[in-house]
């Protein structure tokens, strides 16, 4: 009996570029797209792999990797830094860096000329800045220079405190229109996408159809067009508080502790390293060292 043809594995099928035109088509066709954080190479290569359409290098890294407090006192400098690490790790995702409080606001001059360095020193593909106002003119600025926008409307992190704290936004019928009103004056500047935070999913389902761009959704609810997740929070490596649109897929940090603890364990009790994890010597080159050293 002749044994039975050997299978080769087809190869892992090519994924392309996701770009400008992808997401454009993505929306016209009802396919939801996915958005996440990234802010180190080797989050970015899980990204990577996981297939995900968009990642954006959040100014959220200043709470997750950096230790501040806020995402307020995070510098142009780090979030380059950041940028540059995730960029070298992805090749599918589009990229997009976030611009940092204090980088963009004070005119269109230095908001082009700090999107530019995203684009030219971290190989970002894109910027996004927050709210509407004065920022919408910064948008058109940069868009006007050559840059793709994203915009951010709802809950704006880096203007927290002016908003009540971190809390849902839009939740009376005056600030829903006032962000409805951002998210056109963004689009109107040229966005190609807008991220909704933290606005009530009634808010959400009247305003999305009003727009033509791409709608990214964090606690937004279940009407936008993509949905984008903080890295840490949905891997549950943040010890943070988890704000309620959080979902964990996972919980990574309580692996990390009982590896790193198992690890302590086995070095206290001279359990590490074992012969399998040290390198060897001849012999007579053991020997020779041992008469060198006794000389």
């Amino acid at each position: 009996m002749s044994a039975a043809p050997r299978v080769t594995p087809a190869p892992p099928r090519k994924r392309k570029a996701v770009t400008l035109s992808t997401l454009g088509e993505r929306k016209a066709l009802g396919e939801p797209i996915v958005m996440v954080t990234a802010y180190d190479y080797p989050s970015a290569k899980v990204a990577e792999d996981a297939g995900v359409d968009l990642v954006l290098v959040g100014d959220s890294g200043a709470m997750t990797v950096l230790g501040y407090p806020s995402t307020v006192p995070v510098s142009t400098e780090e979030m380059l830094m950041l940028a540059s690490a995730v960029r070298r790790g992805l090749t599918t995702p589009f990229l997009v860096g976030d611009l940092p409080f204090g980088s963009y606001e004070e005119s269109d001059a230095i908001a082009v000329r700090t999107a530019q360095r995203f684009v030219k020193e971290a190989g970002c593909d894109a910027v996004k800045l927050e709210r509407g106002g004065s920022s919408v003119d910064r948008a058109r600025a940069i868009v006007d220079a050559g840059i793709p926008v994203m915009g951010h409307v709802g809950l704006t992190p880096q203007t927290a405190v002016s908003l009540g704290g971190y809390r849902s936004q839009g939740r009376t019928a005056e600030r829903a229109l006032e962000v409805c009103e951002d998210a056109l004056a963004l689009q109107e500047a040229g966005c190609f996408a807008i991220v909704f935070e933290a606005i009530p999913s009634a808010v959400t389902e009247l305003i999305v159809p009003k727009l033509e761009v791409p709608v990214i959704g964090i606690g937004a609810g279940s009407q936008t067009d993509g949905q984008v997740l903080v890295f840490h929070d949905l891997l549950g490596i943040y010890d943070g508080h988890a704000a309620r649109f959080v979902k964990r897929y996972a919980n990574v940090r309580e692996q990390m502790v009982a590896g790193v603890e198992a690890f302590a364990e086995d070095v206290r009790q001279r359990r590490y390293p074992e012969p399998d994890h040290e390198y060897t010597m001849a012999p007579d080159e053991a020997a020779r060292l041992e008469e060198l050293l006794s000389g």
